[in-house]
């Protein structure tokens, strides 16, 4: 059995790693070249860098920053925030980034998936779907940054982004997002029970706990958490220890 992956994930505005409640009041939390590095150093799995004001300036700035994390790390990321085109993953490639994440643009134009697929590896396209659970207890998916809702479930665009060559589901609940409650482990365990590639669950970490349940309860593939790393609250050395010791298959380090 494949180790479950622990991801710190880094919203990158302006240079600077943020992190907000509810994907609203973001506060500073960092130097994303000096976050990552010692992510990396603590024994992260992979990193996720996201461009969250991916402007056309915004980019080249982000593309420089991604230069900069790939000359520390000795681990896999991920960068994403306005890749729309076969351009963008090969400027982020070239950077240095291992995989990209694609959200909005391929919602708007699924084929984008089956393009990054074809030209440059199922391995580097990550689907992120941000979704809410509506009070009828539909997930729809939303846009730009969970501001416009599609009408589009969370278990059918899934489907569709595994069918188009998508490497792995990067899934955030909105409804969960900085609230530090625990994940949506029914909806997660519905995805990874029906998928055949990998789910990485986003939105809700805030206790050791809640990592155990997503593996254990929700069977994620990989837990990705901002605030409980950026701000000190959850050592990841001391995170991994405690899953080894509940049962969970992880990557320890020294």
């Amino acid at each position: 059995m494949l180790a479950k992956r622990i991801i710190p994930c880094l919203d990158v505005k302006d240079g600077q790693t943020v992190k907000g409640t509810n994907f609203v009041n973001l506060r500073q939390a960092g130097d994303p070249v000096a976050l990552g590095k010692a992510y990396s150093e603590q024994g992260a799995d992979e990193l996720v860098f996201l461009d969250i004001t991916a402007s056309h300036e915004g980019r080249k700035t982000f593309a420089t920053m991604v230069t900069r994390v790939a000359a520390e790390l000795s681990i896999p990321f991920t960068v994403g925030g306005g890749i729309g085109a076969l351009a963008d993953v090969d400027t982020m490639l070239s950077a240095g980034a291992d995989k990209v994440s694609v959200n909005s643009a391929a919602l708007r134009r699924p084929a984008l998936i089956d393009e990054i697929s074809n030209h440059f590896g199922s391995q580097v396209c990550v689907v992120a779907i941000d979704a809410r659970c509506r009070a009828d207890g539909k997930w729809e998916c939303y846009l730009n940054g969970g501001r416009i809702p599609t009408g589009r479930t969370l278990f059918d665009w899934a489907h569709e982004a595994q069918e188009r060559g998508a490497g792995e589901i990067l899934f955030t609940s909105m409804n969960h997002d900085g609230v530090k409650n625990g994940f949506a482990n029914d909806a997660l365990r519905q995805l990874a029970d029906t998928l055949t590639i990998p789910v990485i669950a986003s939105g809700g970490a805030g206790a050791k706990e809640h990592f155990r349940d997503v593996f254990a309860i929700g069977h994620a593939d990989a837990a990705l958490a901002a605030s409980v790393f950026h701000f000190g609250e959850i050592p990841i050395p001391e995170l991994k220890h405690y899953l080894h010791q509940e049962g969970i298959n992880v990557r320890l380090t020294d």
